[in-house]
């Protein structure tokens, strides 16, 4: 068995902290922030995350905090129906759910199957060097800790890929955004039902979440740090919002300036490499990716049994480590290109071209939008 460092808290690296110590390894999660936040979002777990959490066996758990959603709707700016997804019907066909969860719940679930000890907060990485038999990696307060080897899930803004892939920059989508959860009482919506809505203002998600309450994010197209942007609040989400179709004022209305979560969506252009010797990345690290198909957390879950399953077959590390590279490059890099194309359509502001737009996914088939869902959830690793 090996020594592990997994650099990054987040969720790809809780999963694969765990996937791990399954397999018997010892392994030692370093986290920059001082504690974990209660503070979040919501977040779509798909049918191929969760057949990943499944082989985890981490799904039982995480179904207890999830809302199971029964379909997806994408509205025009007055309510009507623009395009529709049965989630039933794609459970059905792929064999597993499609579920939304508080980012915080998923957070401490993850947290909670870790042995006690394995993660050490207020930790944040400022170096590293490699040599044949090992990685010594430097700490911020000049501690210096050395492994078998370091799965670096510390973020699109990782420095390691800095290091590696040194032209490898966050890139800007062209548009900012702000999410809040609120409670649903008083609020009409159907909460099997998760809706986005589409016009020339920007763009509005209604996602329904256990426990009575709503996730809420708005999409608007705007300059890069902006600072205008990061200084607003409801009264101004509202004022952008306000000819929208209900009940989208009243959810703005019910959130709280200080509880709004504002940032630039970001992504990175897909890198030739995720495996350097004894060094891995995963996650947003190796594969950030815009959230227009909800697909971040659903990659860095299945990045984390994908990495665990090729140490399971392959005798040496770093073999191991590009047989998971060879694994997930086509698959992250195709999803990262489909997110942002999704995103340049759905942030379209032209009335004209909203109005073809619209036209043309009513005339969508169903068969064709399948064909979507079958390469983002039909999928066997074994």
């Amino acid at each position: 068995m090996a020594n592990f460092t997994v650099i990054g808290g987040g969720i790809g690296g809780l999963c694969t902290a765990f996937a791990l110590q399954q397999r018997g390894h010892d392994v030692t999660l370093y986290e920059s922030a001082p504690l974990y936040q209660s503070l979040g979002a919501g977040l779509g777990v798909g049918a191929n995350a969760l057949k990943a959490l499944d082989k985890l066996g981490l799904k039982e758990q995480i179904m207890k905090h999830s809302k199971i959603l029964h379909k997806m709707i994408i509205k025009s700016d007055h309510g009507t129906p623009i395009t529709e997804t049965d989630s039933l019907l794609v459970s059905k066909r792929f064999g597993t759910d499609n579920v939304t969860i508080h980012r915080a719940a998923l957070h401490l679930v993850l947290r909670d199957a870790l042995k006690p000890g394995t993660i050490v907060l207020n930790k944040r990485c400022v170096d590293f060097v490699q040599d044949p038999d090992g990685v010594t990696v430097s700490f911020e307060d000049g501690e210096t800790i050395r492994s078998d080897a370091v799965v670096a899930a510390d973020g699109i803004n990782s420095i390691f890929r800095r290091r590696l892939v040194p032209d490898s920059l966050p890139r800007y989508a062209g548009y900012t955004c702000w999410r809040a959860v609120v409670p649903s009482s008083g609020i009409a919506i159907d909460d099997l039902i998760a809706t986005e809505t589409w016009g020339s203002s920007g763009r509005f998600g209604i996602v329904p979440l256990a426990g009575g309450q709503i996730y809420w994010f708005a999409c608007v197209k705007a300059k890069a740090r902006d600072p205008r942007a990061a200084q607003y609040g409801v009264k101004d989400l509202l004022s952008i919002f306000k000819d929208y179709h209900k009940p989208i004022p009243q959810i703005i209305q019910a959130a709280h300036d200080e509880s709004l979560i504002h940032n630039d969506i970001l992504d990175i252009k897909p890198i030739p490499q995720f495996a350097f010797q004894r060094v891995v990345l995963l996650g947003d690290a190796a594969h950030a990716t815009t959230p227009n198909l909800g697909q971040g957390a659903g990659q860095a879950m299945e990045d984390a049994y994908v990495l665990a399953r090729c140490l399971d077959t392959n005798g040496d590390m770093v073999t191991a480590f590009k047989d998971y590279e060879s694994n997930r490059l086509d698959r992250t890099g195709q999803i990262i290109k489909m997110s942002k194309q999704v995103g340049q359509i759905a942030q379209l502001e032209n009335k004209w071209l909203i109005r073809l737009r619209n036209a043309v996914f009513k005339l969508v088939p169903p068969s064709l939008s399948m064909k979507r869902f079958e390469f983002l959830y039909d999928i066997d690793w074994d």
